[in-house]
């Protein structure tokens, strides 16, 4: 697959310029309207709106299936640490996770189709707002993604720190976790802290939680289950002298299997609403973000594999791996159409700084394979010889 070197140079030359203008999620106007424009100029027709800052565009060239290729591209509530030239101009926000290059390769893939047309069929380049916790493909999908854009299957792509440059990752199933994240309040009765046995004490209830809830990973599931929970904010108290009323417990559950997800939900309120109930504290839980497991349907994710090992020696396709327990919402598009979720590489000589970190910087080495990867996928499930879906 040969991609123009000078396509190459112009998708870095985009994908620095989202780096350095990072917009959170649902506040990409900037970058949406600039992906906007840049399809419009490849001939793409272009709809803007879903989600309030989504952009789909879609490439037809005949009769065949239809077909999505999606892109994330808000950034992350993060302060950069790195000196990059083209380092974030927005205090307190970058893009740290790499979108602002999964939006350039997608945009160079869209423009290089347009340019060959070696397919038969349609491709709707989605390009998501809101990935990180704030579940931008699920409000996507609510403003009528599918309705609007009928798909036989989308495909999602990230890169993946840990894994060399010009590697493919994919599972014919789970990919990522699910996701919930919740808070839990625990109410009691304030008092003064030297005299603890006027009031109802929050503080240790909340210790004695924390711990039990690790109890269900290690003691109520099988250890060939897969589940996290992770308590990750504590918040309660104004005085050193006084016992307070209340306190805030924040953190995230995580599971690969969706049948686990539901077990462990019902032990976490079983936990909240009943451990600290002898303690005189009455706790609640409310959750605040629940994205499903990120799984492949197997039949689409064997393709991307096959078109891979087409593309690259197959000692560079890595076929069912061992999935991540971080969470994706791409996850709630392949809830709703087939499709598939893979990792392409992002380490080089040096090493990528993991995602999420302050010093991350997306590798520009991994656009050209990422853009062939696109680019191949297009033509092997949209072929020229006819309409077949293959």
């Amino acid at each position: 697959m040969v991609i123009p070197v000078s396509l190459i140079e112009e998708a870095t030359q985009w994908r620095r310029q989202f780096h350095a203008q990072p917009e959170l999620g649902y506040q990409e106007h900037q970058t949406s309207r600039r992906v906007a424009e840049q399809l419009r100029v490849f001939g793409l027709q272009v709809h803007t709106g879903l989600a309030g800052t989504g952009v789909v565009g879609t490439l037809e060239n005949g009769p065949g299936p239809t077909i999505g290729f999606r892109a994330d591209m808000d950034a992350l509530p993060i302060t950069e640490l790195g000196n990059s030239e083209w380092r974030s101009t927005q205090p307190g926000v970058m893009h740290a996770c790499g979108h602002d290059g999964h939006t350039a390769m997608l945009l160079a893939a869209a423009k290089h189709l347009s340019t060959t047309r070696h397919f038969s069929g349609t491709l709707h380049f989605v390009f998501q707002p809101a990935e990180e916790n704030l579940g931008g493909a699920r409000k996507m999908v609510a403003d009528g993604l599918f309705e609007l854009f009928p798909m036989d299957a989308i495909y999602g792509m990230h890169n993946w720190p840990g894994l060399p440059v010009g590697h493919i990752a994919i599972n014919s199933g789970a990919m990522m976790a699910s996701l919930d994240a919740f808070e839990i309040t625990l109410r009691g009765k304030s008092c003064h802290a030297a005299m603890p046995e006027n009031g109802a004490d929050p503080i240790v209830a909340a210790a004695q939680l924390i711990l039990a809830l690790q109890t269900i990973p290690s003691r109520r599931l099988s250890p060939l289950a897969s589940a996290v929970v992770s308590i990750t904010q504590i918040n309660g108290g104004e005085a050193i002298n006084v016992i307070p009323e209340n306190v805030v417990l924040r953190g995230t559950l995580r599971c690969l299997q969706s049948d686990v997800r539901v077990k462990v939900r019902k032990m976490i309120d079983e936990f909240v609403t009943t451990f600290t109930s002898p303690m005189g504290i009455e706790g609640s839980i409310e959750y605040l973000t629940d994205y499903p497991v990120t799984c492949n349907n197997a039949a689409e994710a064997e393709k991307v594999r096959d078109c891979a090992l087409a593309l690259l020696p197959e000692e560079q396709v890595h076929w069912e791996i061992n999935p991540s327990m971080a969470s994706e919402d791409f996850a709630c598009m392949l809830e709703a159409c087939p499709g598939a979720y893979f990792w392409t590489g992002a380490d080089g000589v040096t090493p990528s700084r993991p995602l999420h970190n302050a010093h991350y910087d997306f590798n520009d080495d991994l656009i050209a394979p990422g853009v062939a990867l696109w680019t191949a996928l297009a033509e092997r499930l949209l072929p020229v010889t006819g309409p077949e879906y293959r």
